[in-house]
């Protein structure tokens, strides 16, 4: 699940250059997301805020669209809101290509649809084993989707983690492999029975990327993870007793 070209992102040289990949990367984690909220999380001008978004916009790199009302509103312009266009997150890099997709197609004609979904698993569960201590060493649901959300940050996946409601939201702000996932849906459903599996309860997968939505989001509900043989095993003593 890594990544590579997220890490390294190209940076445009110069002030304004590095001033305009922030508001990008901020449109990327946060958005959709208001100019006037961009100015005060980045400590900038508005003014200078809406120069570095009305160039992404005009590059195609960022649209907007307008804020949803809530009560009466007032006689000024309704309010903005910016996010990344899929050519706007080609900035921070991108692990599909051509290749992966023609490669996938090939083990699809050989194999048919069995033949992706265990290139998928097997993609993810290295991913799954690298992160599952530091994921369920944590307690409750809460601090197993912040476990999860860091996990998938240090990816590459911009991930972020909130209490929303009756549960917890996972939001990945960034999809390496987007367009190939567009085409082959067996990505996207075994890296949410993966994170089912780590976070130890049911989730539920409400938008994705591939699928055209700003942010791959994930719905986590608010009940006790359930135990798993893997976390047994680790409650035993070393010498195969059962736990005190």
């Amino acid at each position: 699940m890594k990544n590579a070209g997220a890490d390294h992102a190209a940076v445009p040289a110069g002030h304004d250059g590095r001033t305009r990949h922030g508001v990008a990367r901020l449109l990327l984690e946060q958005g959709p997301i208001t100019a006037a909220a961009v100015a005060q999380r980045l400590g900038l001008s508005p003014t200078a805020v809406r120069r570095h978004i009305d160039a992404l916009v005009a590059d195609g790199e960022a649209v907007s669209r307008e804020a949803p009302s809530r009560g009466r509103r007032g006689r000024g312009r309704p309010a903005k809101l910016f996010l990344l266009t899929e050519q706007g997150r080609a900035r921070f890099g991108h692990a599909y290509d051509d290749l992966a997709v023609a490669a996938l197609r090939f083990l699809a004609e050989q194999g048919g649809e069995q033949a992706v979904r265990a290139f998928a698993e097997r993609r993810v569960s290295a991913f799954v084993e690298q992160h599952r201590a530091a994921v369920t060493a944590q307690a409750g649901p809460a601090e197993r989707a912040e476990a999860l959300a860091a996990a998938l940050t240090r990816e590459g996946y911009a991930a972020s983690a909130r209490h929303v409601g009756a549960g917890e939201q996972l939001c990945q702000h960034l999809c390496p492999v987007a367009h190939v996932a567009a085409e082959f849906p067996q990505l996207c459903e075994t890296e949410t029975a993966a994170f089912a599996d780590l976070l130890g309860t049911h989730v539920q997968r409400l938008a994705t990327i591939a699928r055209g939505d700003a942010v791959c989001t994930t719905h986590i509900p608010n009940t006790p993870p359930r135990i798993t043989v893997g976390d047994q095993a680790d409650d035993r003593t070393s010498d195969g007793g059962e736990p005190a």
